[in-house]
């Protein structure tokens, strides 16, 4: 089986939330040759347009001999009003990759997440209805553009628990991306996870979490921004997923991509760098 390992910019900083909104985000050269140099394969597009357009995305991967692992775009699913804009979003993702045209075997995986929970929206079994509907019109844009999309569980969003995954898993055909840290931090357990729904997984995302972050933000009714703030993702190894546990299922029947993610904000004085060239470390450590 083949599986190959990269990274994101979420792990330098990089994301939806900081890209053009916060100072210390670094550029996408930087991003892109740290990546390169620490060892990885792939890398996941970030914010569409952050590491480069339609028309120079393909030569900035192709000078540092990486592939597109995948893109991340979060939709309004169960709201149907919402949702034509959210499917042009997705196909300006789509045409990046498009134009990245990957140079190995392993296709990238158009990332499709809910959108954050709303204090004003219930999830009855009528939302689920308009939800799986709204999954499954985003999974026909993607197969019909010949990507095969997968679904990103999130801290935060309408699908964060396993019984929530599950419904998911359940109301539609979309594959899994399984998140490791976030589905710690959603109450899950992510060695169980990988043996109960490994026939529906086809991404996956590695990353380690410090439960005790979300449990003291809960408890203070604090914002979910301190997720962040508080450093709640962490090398791998540091945290409390097992991390070998995870790796010694996933060697039984994955291919595909592993997108080494450590979730943080940007700021001066970062240990990116040197954090994601110890995850690689650690995984070239085990066989990866």
């Amino acid at each position: 089986m083949t599986i190959a390992i990269a990274n994101a910019p979420v792990s330098f900083g990089a994301f939806e939330l900081t890209v053009g909104i916060v100072p210390d985000v670094p550029d996408a050269e930087t991003v892109l040759d740290d990546v390169a140099s620490a060892g990885y394969s792939g890398i996941d597009l970030g914010p569409a347009g952050y590491l480069g357009d339609a028309g120079n995305i393909r030569d900035h991967l192709a000078r540092r001999n990486l592939s597109l692992c995948g893109g991340f775009v979060e939709l309004p699913f169960q709201d149907p009003d919402r949702m034509e804009a959210g499917l042009r979003d997705l196909s300006a993702v789509l045409d990046i990759f498009d134009a990245a045209a990957a140079n190995n075997s392993l296709a990238p995986k158009p990332t499709l997440a809910a959108i954050t929970r709303e204090g004003s929206v219930s999830f009855d079994g009528g939302t689920w209805r308009r939800f799986a509907d709204g999954v499954e019109s985003a999974v026909a844009v993607c197969r019909d553009r010949g990507y095969e999309p997968t679904f990103h569980h999130e801290t935060g969003s309408y699908v964060q628990s396993p019984a929530e995954i599950e419904k998911v898993l359940e109301l539609t055909s979309i594959g899994l991306c399984l998140d490791t840290g976030h589905l710690l931090l959603g109450g899950g357990d992510p060695a169980l996870a990988v043996r109960e729904w490994r026939e529906r997984i086809n991404h996956f995302h590695l990353k380690d979490a410090h439960r005790s972050v979300v449990r003291d933000i809960v408890r203070e009714s604090a914002p979910l921004s301190e997720i962040w703030h508080r450093k709640a993702f962490c090398r791998l190894g540091d945290g409390d997923l097992d991390v070998d546990a995870v790796l010694d299922h996933v060697r039984d029947f994955y291919e595909g991509w592993i997108v080494v993610e450590q979730d943080i904000l940007p700021e001066p004085g970062s240990t990116a760098t040197a954090d994601q060239r110890a995850n690689r470390e650690y995984l070239a450590a085990r066989g990866f």
